[in-house]
């Protein structure tokens, strides 16, 4: 079980397009803004886990066609958000739109993740500690990855309004905005290769 933990804390906390944009949308729009956004994470992750678990997940990407359009609009949709994000400008934004995205954005973010899929199916088919009783262990998998992902992704959060409140030069900006996309999309690519 402990192995399965750390397994857990080292894969969520990890920069994937959940994590960078919730610091991006803490350093965006603040922590009022960036609760609801999480709050849409939380959603979306723990819904990628039950499709995952249900084996749906395996279901719909069997049909080798269907996994290229989902891969395609994914990838497409995150690359828009590393575009955005490496050319926000000065304003140190990695996600600028005119309203923060809220619950929903965070559901979407998730559903359309392929690192969501890659961490849930390998820690749900991995890392077995019951193997007498399938799904006492998914559920205490489920639990333990809930009680390391929340505190993770509200550090993120943290870490996005502090860094709004530096007074960074506009190339500083320019920096981070590049080096965070560059990682989401790094993230993004691994982990539609794993899928494939």
């Amino acid at each position: 079980m402990l192995t399965f933990a750390l397994a857990v804390f080292f894969l969520i906390i990890t920069p994937g397009p959940g994590v960078l944009s919730t610091a991006g949308v803490g350093a965006s729009f603040g922590g009022r803004a960036g609760l609801r956004y999480v709050s849409g994470l939380f959603v979306g992750t723990n819904l990628v886990g039950l499709t995952v678990i249900s084996g749906l997940a395996a279901l719909v990407l069997a049909d080798p066609r269907l996994r290229v359009v989902l891969f395609t609009l994914s990838f497409g949709y995150l690359a828009y958000l590393a575009f955005r994000i490496a050319f926000a400008g000065s304003k140190l934004a990695f996600i600028q739109r005119a309203s923060p995205p809220g619950l929903s954005g965070g559901i979407l973010l998730q559903v359309m993740n392929p690192k969501a899929y890659a961490v849930n199916t390998a820690l749900y088919t991995g890392f077995g500690f019951l193997p007498d009783s399938y799904w006492t262990e998914v559920l205490a998998k489920f639990l333990i990855m809930n009680m390391i992902w929340v505190p993770i992704h509200l550090l993120w959060l943290w870490a996005g309004i502090k860094v709004h409140q530096l007074n960074l030069s506009p190339r500083a900006h320019s920096i981070i905005n590049k080096a965070m996309a560059a990682s989401m999309l790094i993230v993004v690519i691994l982990a539609a290769l794993e899928l494939v």
